[in-house]
């Protein structure tokens, strides 16, 4: 996979996206928060560590890291309903519709520390067009920043990890990603820059992303943001 960065434009031409599922296709970070506070709460541990315990990684290995005296499998059960059942402030991103209307499904999958249940709720809900096949907290034995479910997402569309561009917002997802062997575009949605500097490109969101297909590869165009001026910013 190529780059051409000509004028501040970046031009890549990928196989196959993979794309993060929370904060780079939806926006889910309302109902992630309330859950994770609501189960901390219920289980005697600060809202605060397990909300950031959470964050980007799957929800049996944040229950094991917080409660490990606990069954894994029912409190993974119980947070899973809470999720599913709260839909507040849930919505497609930005540029999202755009981007994926037109690219076939051969070409891009999902790849999230949600289970395949929940991601499947959230981006119906989300009104994305939700692909046949996809590499969720079930199907993996380990969870980002493990490379396990990147190397999977790209066995999935039949393409080397080298061959795929990882869209991600979260450290633990870039990481992932890179140690997978992909290239990885980030996007500011949960996390700041400097947080993603393991990132090769950072975006403000997927709206600052334009995505053609051309013949058996993908063009992928876009301008990256300055991190030091980014880091300024946030």
């Amino acid at each position: 996979m190529d780059a051409s960065p000509a004028t501040g434009i970046v031009a890549l031409h990928p196989r196959g996206i993979l794309f993060d599922m929370d904060g780079v296709l939806v926006s889910s970070i309302g109902s992630v928060e309330r859950t994770w506070e609501a189960w901390a709460k219920a289980r005697g541990i600060d809202p605060a560590l397990a909300i950031r315990t959470a964050h980007g990684r799957r929800a049996i290995e944040s229950v094991r890291l917080l409660r490990p005296d606990l069954n894994d499998m029912e409190e993974l059960a119980w947070l899973e309903r809470m999720e599913i059942a709260d839909n507040g402030g849930l919505a497609m991103l930005a540029g999202v519709e755009r981007i994926l209307e037109n690219l076939p499904e051969k070409c891009w999958t999902v790849v999230t520390s949600a289970t395949e249940r929940l991601a499947r709720s959230r981006m119906e809900y989300g009104g994305i067009r939700v692909p046949a096949r996809i590499i969720s907290a079930d199907v993996v034995a380990h969870g980002k920043p493990n490379p396990e479910p990147y190397r999977k997402g790209a066995e999935l569309l039949g393409q080397f990890p080298a061959e795929c561009l990882v869209i991600e917002d979260s450290a633990s997802g870039v990481q992932a990603g890179h140690a997978a062997g992909c290239k990885v575009l980030a996007t500011l949605y949960s996390h700041s820059p400097d947080s993603l500097g393991d990132a090769d490109w950072i975006v403000h969101s997927l709206n600052d992303v334009h995505v053609r297909v051309t013949g058996d590869a993908l063009e992928v165009r876009f301008t990256p943001i300055e991190r030091k001026a980014a880091v300024a910013t946030c």
